[in-house]
């Protein structure tokens, strides 16, 4: 009988290795060879005989379970139980999906479905919110970047995984679930009661024009048409005299790489890595360059960032940042830095298996890591008007006017604010800034002026 087992986890370990290898990156399917990680540039050889002993230590492990154990159990389930546990061992974005999770992740990359709208992801152990995404339940309930998700409707949710937390918080539209969070800085654990809804994305949320032909826009995820619908935004917005821009990527989760990659290279020359890949194996090892597409912008840019910005838009800030294209504000981002592959098994279940980790044009790993600002910003949480003693004004733009003042392009800093309901520093302090840079210009082209 163990021989037997030996033989069919020997003949799974080889489909499974062949089906791993098989995978082809869809994002560009001729790498360019890279160094592998430092730390794995040599490959442990292991030799057949220590393999078989440690297959044997988990099938004699089987074996007692089988027999000895209180209950009677399956085969399938124990299987399933060390793959979820053997993948969870390695970091906390690696899964192994059975056949009804791995459906699951088909729901989120191909349908709609009801949720709450937050990114989440395994962080120190604890279930964290990476962002809520702007005008989701989640973030109209008031969950913030860098909550930890200490329970979901009671149950403690230490060691779940991120498929499981998916499960529990995921439900029919209008059904509601409650989270219990721990936030930094609060005296207490948190309760939050969130009706579930139809999780549609706007990618880009604002673009306006300031004072002083400022540009804004508000991107916050990196979806299909994001680089389409940014280009409008940015002839839009130079048509009506933008001759400098704020771009907003705080709380923004990511998204579709190719995207983040085809946004960057609006600002980066052409032929410049905006981002590589590395992994184990120097065939893992990808780069993508920016490419002549469209206009490339010149003016001064600042970006916004901040701990619920990750991956895609840790590829652009560090990008910009890299070539000193721009000046980053805000604070510390998230640091969500790796290539999750989904390779399908044969029996329908899955395994999402971190292959690689990007790195910045100058080669700085941002997994777990982040992005630093150039200039640190903390976020102060203060309603307009606490800063307006003009109240009554407050309250009838609120009322009364948003929307028609939503649709406008050309606005004041002031009054968008007011649209918002509150005042953001960090907003001022960019503005400001770009005021400045362009004062110090002025004056130097004057200095230089002949007389």
């Amino acid at each position: 009988m163990r021989r037997i087992l030996i033989f069919c986890l020997i003949v799974i370990s080889a489909i499974l290795i062949f089906q791993i290898q098989a995978v082809v990156s869809e994002e560009q399917k001729e790498p360019v060879p890279l160094a592998p990680l430092e730390f794995e540039t040599k490959t442990a050889e292991v030799s057949k005989d220590d393999f078989y002993k440690e297959i044997e230590l988990f099938t004699d492990a089987l074996t007692l379970i089988r027999s000895d154990y209180a209950e009677e159990t399956k085969y399938k389930d124990l299987i399933y139980g060390a793959l979820k546990g053997m993948l969870r061992s390695l970091d906390p974005y690696s899964q192994f999906l059975d056949p009804d999770a791995y459906k699951e992740v088909k729901v989120e990359t191909e349908g709609e479905f009801g949720g709450l709208g937050i990114e989440i992801a395994i962080k120190d152990g604890l279930l964290t919110v990476i962002t809520p995404i702007d005008d989701t339940p989640a973030y109209q309930a008031g969950l913030k970047a860098d909550d930890r998700i200490v329970k979901i409707e009671g149950e403690i949710t230490r060691d779940i995984t991120l498929m499981e937390a998916v499960r529990k918080l995921r439900g029919k539209p209008g059904t509601e679930v409650t989270v219990t969070v721990m936030r930094e800085g609060a005296e207490k654990l948190l309760d939050f009661t969130i009706t579930r809804d139809i999780i549609k994305i706007k990618s880009i949320r604002r673009a306006k024009l300031f004072e002083e032909n400022i540009g804004y826009i508000r991107l916050s995820e990196f979806q299909e048409r994001s680089p389409q619908d940014m280009e409008k935004e940015l002839r839009n917005l130079e048509k009506t005299g933008m001759d400098s821009l704020i771009l907003d990527l705080r709380n923004n989760p990511g998204g579709l790489l190719d995207s983040a990659v085809k946004v960057a290279e609006k600002f980066i020359p052409p032929g410049k890595v905006i981002v590589s890949t590395r992994g184990r194996k120097a065939e893992q090892g990808m780069v993508f360059k920016s490419r002549a597409r469209g206009k490339h912008r010149t003016y001064p840019l600042i970006v916004l960032i901040s701990k619920g910005s990750a991956s895609g838009s840790e590829i652009v800030a560090g990008a910009i940042q890299d070539y000193k294209r721009g000046i980053l504000l805000g604070t510390k981002t998230f640091g969500k830095g790796s290539v999750q592959t989904v390779i399908p098994l044969v029996d329908g279940s899955a395994l999402r298996l971190t292959t690689s980790k990007y790195f910045t044009p100058s080669g700085r790993c941002i997994h777990e890591k982040g992005i630093e600002p150039d200039v640190e910003v903390e976020f102060q949480e203060r309603e307009f008007k606490e800063i307006s003693p003009e109240e009554s004004v407050f309250e009838k733009v609120k009322k009364e006017d948003k929307e028609i003042q939503e649709k406008e392009v050309k606005t004041t800093l002031r009054d968008f604010m007011q649209v918002q309901g509150f005042y953001d520093n960090q907003l001022v302090r960019a503005v400001d800034l770009l005021k400045g840079l362009k004062l110090y210009k002025e004056r130097g082209e004057l200095l230089q002026s002949p007389l």
